[in-house]
């Protein structure tokens, strides 16, 4: 058990380390505007994850905490001259706070039923945002500056941009790791596979619902914030019902309830998106095709499969 404890911290040794490795030599090999993109959507997928494949909640609607927290952060930078940490927690709090109001509303109610409510309130955002005057309409709200973090470091400079989101990254991968991992993730896994069960045992359900959802929106705000950021620009492509379908898109591609597997997802959505942007509309021709093969060949998701497999792999011969 010892040997086996050991070969597990020494294998997650391993992936931190490499994983650092292509942290830090990515932005000198590949677009760092697309490492940028792909990493913010990546944490976007991630808090989807812990509402979907932690909690059992399936949420059309996420991309309005995205596309709110962007939206917020822009007016906080833009026209309020707050600072770019500041503009992105003032994004983040309000993604937050519309999280609340939206899960208190939604976990009222279960399956399908939950996903409409969410995809509702989710469009009521939208046509706020479509009309509201702070926000510029179709044309979206543009100049956001990027501005200096902590008054020192000038965020202009693509390198000092990149180093500011992996550390945004890694935050709030870290939170929804932890999160994950804790007495709270395991009451709320336990509720995602019997309620009632876990409603007999003496657990708020609706209130460890109700968290998970305030969590996941928090994170997702704090992605579509810092996306903010880094394009200098929030539209209302951000909080449109089609966001919501790519982050669903990118977690079950990657792997339901994965650690790494929303990740994984959002890097191949992103890649197809930048690198097969000449196809014009075939490019969601072939990302329906993706997913197809997807559930067809990886029931799990990408992560989700190849854990299994390497797993089985693992275990020792049966005796004859």
């Amino acid at each position: 058990m010892r040997a086996q404890a050991g070969k597990e911290l020494t294998g997650r040794i391993v992936i931190v380390a490499l994983a650092a490795i292509l942290l830090v030599a990515a932005p000198f090999v590949v677009y760092p505007i697309f490492l940028m993109k792909a990493l913010c959507f990546a944490l976007f997928a991630c808090a989807f994850n812990l509402l979907i494949g932690h909690g059992g909640l399936l949420s059309f609607g996420h991309a309005a905490f995205f596309g709110s927290a962007a939206y917020m952060c822009g007016y906080a930078a833009r026209d309020l001259g707050l600072t770019p940490e500041l503009s992105i927690l003032f994004g983040t709090t309000a993604a937050a706070l519309l999280g609340f109001v939206f899960g208190a509303l939604a976990i009222r109610r279960h399956g399908i039923y939950f996903a409409m409510v969410t995809l509702a309130l989710a469009q009521m955002v939208y046509f706020f945002t479509v009309q509201a005057p702070i926000t510029g309409g179709e044309n979206g709200m543009q100049g956001i500056p990027r501005g200096h973090l902590f008054g020192i470091i000038d965020l202009n400079n693509t390198l000092a941009m990149y180093a500011f989101v992996v550390t945004v990254f890694l935050i709030g991968f870290a939170i929804l790791h932890r999160t994950v991992e804790s007495p709270f993730g395991q009451t709320l896994r336990a509720i995602r596979d019997n309620e009632n069960r876990a409603i007999s045992l003496g657990y708020d359900a609706n209130g460890y619902k109700l968290l998970a959802f305030v969590i996941s929106a928090a994170i997702a705000g704090l992605a579509g914030a810092t996306k903010a950021l880094v394009f200098q620009l929030a539209s209302l492509t951000d909080v449109h019902w089609t966001m919501s379908g790519e982050v669903v898109l990118m977690t079950l591609i990657g792997g339901l309830g994965t650690t790494f597997g929303p990740v994984v997802g959002a890097f191949i959505i992103v890649a197809m998106q930048t690198y097969l942007a000449e196809s014009g509309s075939w490019v969601m021709a072939i990302q329906g095709a993706t997913f197809i093969v997807c559930v067809l060949m990886f029931r799990e998701g990408i992560v989700g499969t190849l854990s299994k497999l390497l797993s089985r792999e693992r275990l020792p011969a049966p005796r004859a």
